[in-house]
């Protein structure tokens, strides 16, 4: 079931199992801000425990020398800690 009598949570989750995507496409998406974005997500990655899918975050990644051990998965960092490079890409969620 699709369409606007279903939350933002839930509509969230449908695009989710389609694709991949970072929360500032969920916010612009859902006209939400990026960290509404990110609070809907750690409540769907909770509503999917003791289920069969998981919320899976491919983590942020420096576009300069490709560092991707960042300590935090979910928020974009400002910076790479290994380059310095502001080139840093947002982590990636996607519903498996």
């Amino acid at each position: 079931m699709e369409g606007p009598e279903r939350t933002t949570r839930q509509r969230i989750a449908d695009l989710l199992r389609r694709e991949p995507a970072a929360a500032g496409e969920l916010a612009r998406e859902f006209e939400i801000t990026t960290g509404a974005a990110l609070s809907h997500l750690d409540h769907v990655a909770r509503s999917l425990e003791g289920t069969d899918e998981r919320l899976l975050v491919a983590p942020p990644e420096c576009g300069d020398c490709g560092f991707d051990g960042f300590d935090d998965l979910l928020n974009r960092p400002s910076r790479c800690p290994a380059c310095k490079s502001e080139d840093v890409s947002e982590p990636v969620f996607t519903i498996e």
